[in-house]
């Protein structure tokens, strides 16, 4: 006989749907866009802001009330379609509490490659390094783990390895992990606030960018926008 609280175990280890996924990222997405309109930079993979600011003619104020509107609707429309999938507020807590700890395992890994915490620059820090903190977390792990990892890499088998055996598609899909960590790694070393490119730097990043992709993989994309967002926050910030 399983015991009485055995449910809210399984529901707790429960990798989160795709809606309640997309839903527990909402805190970083609003945050990051009531915020970043008061910086001078944005994310680079952040294509939101700035069409924002182009139909409020670069009005501030109309700018924070559509992005509010749109934070309150998206929440209704991923409340209304993972009502399914155990969408409980309490996950906000559950997957703030994943991130602490998944940042932590950040660390680790990457100490385990280098003893420095951050080898490259840091150029911001306090209210605005918090604010990019959250954007990276959000918009890299949208563009690196969900578009270039999964959605390449899942269109990518169909198309390419109809006929191939699960174990070379594992190995594969290993491959694919590791090439897309290096450009993560790598994009880091490209626009206005980039690093000058050392080799030391580019491995550290690599190891998180494949940290991330197994956290997204085995937890979902709100563990890996998290966890980002809170050790981006911890080095910018603390």
């Amino acid at each position: 006989m399983p015991e009485p609280n055995s449910a809210s175990h399984d529901k707790l280890a429960e990798k989160p749907g795709p809606w309640v996924d997309l839903g527990l990222t909402l805190p970083v997405f609003l945050f990051y866009h009531l915020g970043v309109v008061f910086l001078n930079v944005r994310n680079a993979s952040d294509l939101v802001t700035g069409a924002l600011l182009n139909v409020t003619a670069g009005d501030k104020t109309l700018y924070l009330v559509i992005t509010a509107g749109i934070g309150i609707t998206l929440a209704g429309i991923f409340g209304w379609l993972g009502r399914g999938q155990t969408f409980r507020p309490w996950k906000f807590a559950q997957i703030a509490i994943e991130g602490i700890v998944y940042a932590v395992v950040l660390r680790v890994a990457g100490g385990f490659v280098d003893q420095h915490l951050f080898m490259g620059k840091i150029t911001l820090s306090g209210f605005p390094g918090f604010i990019m903190s959250l954007g990276a977390g959000f918009y890299e792990e949208l563009t690196y783990r969900v578009l270039l990892f999964f959605l390449v890499g899942t269109l990518g088998q169909r198309l390419l390895l109809k006929q191939t055996s699960k174990t070379r598609k594992l190995a594969l899909g290993i491959v694919w992990a590791v090439a897309c960590a290096a450009i993560f790694s790598g994009v880091h070393y490209i626009g206005p606030l980039s690093d000058d490119f050392q080799l030391r730097s580019f491995v550290f990043r690599w190891v998180l960018g494949l940290v991330l992709t197994t956290i997204y993989w085995a937890r979902g994309f709100a563990a890996a926008v998290w966890a980002h967002a809170l050790y981006d926050a911890w080095v910018l910030v603390l």
